[in-house]
């Protein structure tokens, strides 16, 4: 079992404010690291303002962690059906990359979805996201379908993965 790294928090309890502060960090980050343009903020507002209005959050759960009250890292599972879940919204402050965080939050993250018993995982991510996508592969996760497009101001390759569990 992994830890968590040390002075980090999880809570999986949402505060007022928790949501617009993921889209912000998906935004900001994104933007800084890999040219995301406001297309890709809109595309994460949807996905985040559907899980907002959601009315029962059985077979969903994200996990936030935090240092001294400071949002680090964020991972969510979302109930797609009975037998399948998908991961969303996956991200680690840069600070805190290379110390753990991203492997235990996906444990977390998979480890919710066995108890839940659900048979698949899965995510969609692009193929720049080099560290990302070697994280998923060693977690198990497999490529199963690949598209090719602009997307979000950018010319990228997006990536299904798959685990089944």
């Amino acid at each position: 079992m992994l830890a968590c790294p040390d002075g980090i928090t999880i809570r999986q309890e949402l505060r007022p404010g928790d949501l617009g502060l993921i889209l912000y960090l998906h935004g900001l980050l994104y933007s800084q690291e890999y040219g995301y343009g406001r297309r890709f903020e809109g595309y994460v507002a949807q996905s985040i303002g559907e899980y907002a209005l959601l009315e029962d959050f059985a077979g969903s759960s994200l996990w936030l962690a935090e240092e001294g009250g400071r949002l680090v890292g964020i991972i969510a599972i979302i109930k797609r059906s009975e037998e399948v879940a998908q991961l969303r919204w996956f991200l680690i402050d840069p600070e805190f990359r290379g110390k753990g965080l991203g492997r235990f939050l996906l444990q977390q993250s998979l480890d919710f979805c066995r108890h839940y018993g659900y048979q698949r995982v899965f995510l969609w991510t692009t193929k720049d996201l080099h560290a990302a996508c070697h994280l998923y592969e060693a977690a198990g996760f497999t490529p199963v379908e690949e598209k090719s497009h602009d997307l979000w101001g950018v010319m990228l390759t997006e990536v299904r993965y798959d685990l089944d569990l």
